[in-house]
């Protein structure tokens, strides 16, 4: 048997189900590893650079950190099998892919750490078995999760902002149930690189942790049912008996899809458009060399943005990452013919995504050595 790639991530994790399901629906043999196993931090971490998840060990033992970097080294070499061929499709794909693993981090950090009735035994079991068993495992499970807690505040989830985060997400489940309802996968018949960003809050946090996948069964089945349909290698769709194999045709962007983005970018505009006005003062202010880290603990800390999302002041850390994946946007735009343009600007514009889509740093990142780095 040949040997298998090893997936360092944990169950409970965000951005390795983003990475997990991916390797699923392509048939990749892998075997999951926990950051706590005795080979990340003798082996693994080195080359990784950064102690975070999900990191991939080929067979041949190339180590890839991040799950944006894992997905596209397989991209790559197959042919790109999860991206649509036309251009509008290809932008709302990468477009899903930032606000899944940047713009829905504050409905996945609420419905984890605000509802310890529901969710505190789940969640504590999956940290404390993601740690090897020695006498400070208990003290290391509890800073651990305090630590996420405080990100969770970071991230702009605070007493204030509670109910326009839950009411957004809602909104947004809601509006998501209809687009399932009709189609299996975010843009037709087979998953996009889209399908798999979405996938992050939305199956470790949202999907698993008792309180908000509670709610996700009773008020968005057909939701919680991509979930499901994502973590399985065949296309799982028996309650579509229309169903076809491929991307929907004409690089069609359905109505049901714009519905669903006209609500993310409620909150995912304004925040875009703060953060990129701190990043470019900071830039200007502080000019990092070449080959700066700009992503992650290593990076320097940034600071944060206030903007407002229906009429409540939200300030969350300005995150460079974001802009990493909005890169990805701004390519497929500038490798675009005049008339896909049009047709892009024509669905942004219809969504309220085209700010968004448009930010830009006055810096690109680059990636060098598993680091995102200034250019």
């Amino acid at each position: 048997m040949d040997k298998q790639h090893i997936l360092y991530a944990m169950p409970h994790s965000l951005y390795s189900g983003r990475a997990r399901s991916y390797l699923i629906k392509n048939h990749i043999p892998f075997e999951e590893r926990s950051t706590g196993h005795e080979t990340f931090k003798a082996e693994v971490l080195p080359r990784g650079k950064l102690p975070t998840i999900p990191t991939l060990v080929t067979p041949e033992g190339d180590v890839i950190r991040d799950g944006a970097a894992i997905i596209e080294h397989f991209e790559a070499a197959g042919g790109r099998p999860c991206q649509p061929p036309g251009a509008r499709q290809q932008v709302i794909s990468a477009l899903f892919d930032v606000i899944g693993t940047d713009g829905l981090l504050r409905p996945a950090m609420h419905y984890r750490w605000n509802f310890p009735e529901d969710n505190l035994a789940f969640v504590r079991y999956h940290f404390f078995h993601s740690q090897r068993d020695v006498p400070e495992r208990e003290a290391k499970t509890d800073a651990m999760m305090n630590r996420m807690r405080h990100a969770a505040m970071i991230f702009g989830v605070t007493a204030q902002s509670q109910t326009v985060v839950e009411a957004l997400y809602l909104d947004y489940l809601d509006a998501l149930n209809v687009h399932f309802e009709r189609y299996p996968y975010l843009l037709g018949w087979r998953p996009c690189i889209g399908d798999f960003g979405l996938l992050g809050p939305m199956y470790a946090h949202l999907g698993r942790d008792p309180y908000p996948a509670r709610l996700m069964q009773q008020r968005a089945p057909a939701v919680y049912r991509w979930v499901e349909r994502m973590n399985r290698e065949d296309s799982d769709v028996p309650e579509y008996f229309d169903a076809g194999s491929d991307f929907l045709a004409d690089d069609e962007v359905p109505e049901t899809l714009v519905g669903v983005l006209k609500i993310l970018a409620e909150d995912f505009v304004p925040e875009t458009l703060a953060a990129a006005a701190l990043i470019n003062d900071w830039l200007d202010e502080h000019q990092p060399e070449a080959g700066a880290v700009a992503v992650g603990r290593l990076a320097e800390a940034l600071g944060t943005a206030d903007f407002t999302v229906r009429g409540e002041t939200i300030t969350a850390l300005a995150q460079p990452h974001r802009f990493y994946l909005l890169q990805r946007v701004q390519d497929i735009y500038a490798s675009a013919s005049c008339e896909e343009r049009t047709q892009i600007d024509s669905v942004l514009s219809e969504c309220d995504l085209a700010e968004a889509a448009r930010a830009s740093l006055s810096r690109r990142i680059q990636r060098a050595d598993n680091l995102e780095v200034w250019d």
